[in-house]
């Protein structure tokens, strides 16, 4: 209670450093918001674009939220930039024909998605006065649009082309899902979202998320409370 009386007397001060982050309610952005919340000013963005899995998603964030119940995060900034024009009747769009458990990695990539995300949370950050946006990016999103050069491209074009600093952060790029879980199972991960077809507010346990999700929490030897319609193999 110290720390957090002692942060927000930093925050008054404009003493401490605030940071946007993106936010999905998925196990990783939400142990990122856990974890910078021990030192930093915290807003969660979540960007609402109209996907099939968006509402469970953002019912499951604000659930980790409240369970957390840290001083130094703010209340969920959700934007909306409805993809809908652009995915059509892509299966993130429909929720038909969604990436199974047995299918490679690469068939989950979805177009443009972290240019759709970074860039109106840098409009945003860049009239709140906010310099950092960080992602819970790991070392198993290596699409052309999560690796790092890519972000450093894009923090540069974004500063100059709002005039104003903007700095991507990706700390969890060197770790796997599986090691992000043995570091933080301290946390109330059941209450995350990591699936691309919610049944009933559970995960549907047969995605290629649902997959990736619990093979983690197997690898890292902690108990998967995740609540799953189907028990994944």
């Amino acid at each position: 209670m110290g720390n957090s009386f002692k942060l927000r007397d930093l925050q008054r001060r404009g003493m401490i450093e605030k940071v946007a982050i993106l936010a999905s309610g998925g196990l990783d952005s939400s142990v990122l918001i856990a974890d910078y919340a021990r030192s930093s000013q915290v807003f969660p963005i979540y960007i609402q674009g109209g996907l099939s899995w968006e509402t469970m998603e953002l019912k499951a964030l604000r659930s980790f939220l409240a369970a957390i119940c840290n001083p130094n995060v703010e209340q969920i900034t959700v934007l909306q930039m409805p993809a809908g024009p652009l995915y059509s009747d892509h299966w993130s769009m429909t929720g038909q024909g969604v990436p199974r458990a047995d299918e490679p990695g690469r068939n989950v990539y979805i177009p443009g998605r972290n240019i759709l995300l970074i860039c109106p949370t840098a409009v945003w950050c860049s009239i709140q006065g906010i310099h950092r946006i960080a992602l819970a990016s790991l070392n198993e999103n290596n699409f052309a649009d999560a690796m790092p050069e890519f972000f450093q491209s894009l923090a540069s074009a974004l500063s100059t082309g709002l005039e104003h600093e903007i700095r991507l952060e990706s700390p969890y790029s060197g770790l796997s899902k599986w090691e992000l879980i043995a570091k933080y199972s301290g946390l109330p991960l059941h209450l995350t979202l990591t699936c691309m077809v919610p049944v009933g507010g559970k995960h549907c346990g047969k995605c290629n998320k649902c997959h990736e999700r619990h093979s983690a929490f197997v690898k890292a030897a902690i108990q998967d409370q995740t609540p799953y319609a189907a028990v994944p193999k």
